[in-house]
């Protein structure tokens, strides 16, 4: 823990909000921020998530500790065993709608299959959470964003994390939902006026590579996905930036690495302490202010 921020920190401190950005397993690497946010006893006043970061915002916003996070990613998606067993659990009905025409990509219907792996601390509304969430989605036939901040949760969750072709898009209010990422990669632009301080966590990342070596097919799908989200997070940095950004060591890591959970962890846990010390400087900025 930053001294300065523990001996510091009162009821009276700057509020704190946080909006958690979308990258598949890259975004394994928010597990770091919600454990500082613990350690420092920080509790955001709202919290914003787009596609994974929607669920480890969800997580955080029904009072899940960070260390709990952890410990049921790495025995859930980090074990390839576990994966199987709890796809198998949604057998015969769900296991077949969740799945419908076979294990063919596309066909993957993440609304049913999500709940299988969620912590059962998550409420299935909104209206249980601790802290006020904020779920982007993108309407695909409205080419608009769309917050989701009461009713289903699962279904918000699952939407927000739908990526497109890779899982079925899902219906809210009778719209065609996709993957929040495609709009709002990192949504800490719904947090402006809600907090003293606002967090942006980008996990995006960028292709990785040697500058030389062509980039296989689906590499270069995904590839061309991370480049677009961050010329959307390069605009709205331009006009209404967050008072800390935090961008984790992900770059190497592709969108489903889930079963590297552990690498993913180890090798973005720099991010706990850049958020502490920048954290650290924001309250006395503020209160020098």
């Amino acid at each position: 823990m930053t001294q300065g921020l523990e001996t510091a920190k009162t009821s009276s401190d700057p509020t704190v909000a946080i909006a958690f950005g979308g990258g598949g397993a890259r975004g394994l690497a928010h597990i770091h921020v919600i454990e500082a946010l613990d350690e420092l006893g920080i509790r955001p006043v709202v919290i914003a998530g787009s596609s994974i970061g929607a669920i480890m915002g969800a997580g955080m916003a029904a009072g899940v500790s960070g260390a709990d996070i952890r410990e049921h990613t790495l025995a859930t998606v980090g074990r390839r065993k576990e994966i199987f067993n709890r796809l198998w659990s949604l057998r015969p009905a769900s296991f077949a709608k969740a799945v419908a025409g076979g294990f063919r990509v596309g066909q993957f219907n993440l609304e049913r299959i999500l709940p299988a792996f969620l912590p059962d601390a998550i409420p299935k509304d909104f209206a249980a959470l601790a802290i006020p969430l904020h779920i982007t989605v993108t309407d695909y036939y409205g080419q608009t964003e769309h917050v989701c901040r009461s009713g289903d949760l699962h279904q918000a969750l699952a939407a927000s994390a739908a990526i497109p072709a890779m899982f079925m898009p899902v219906r809210i209010d009778g719209r065609v939902m996709i993957d929040g990422g495609i709009c709002n990669p990192v949504p800490f632009d719904h947090l402006s006026g809600l907090a003293d301080i606002v967090i942006g966590v980008d996990v995006v990342g960028g292709p990785d590579g040697d500058g030389e070596t062509m980039p296989s097919r689906i590499d270069s799908l995904f590839g061309a996905s991370q480049l677009m989200m961050q010329s959307i997070i390069a605009m709205k940095m331009k006009a209404h930036p967050p008072d800390i950004l935090l961008r984790p060591e992900v770059n190497r890591f592709r969108v489903m690495d889930f079963l590297k959970a552990q690498e993913v962890l180890t090798a973005t846990a720099g991010v706990k302490d850049q958020l502490k010390t920048a954290l650290d400087a924001a309250f006395k900025a503020r209160s020098r202010g």
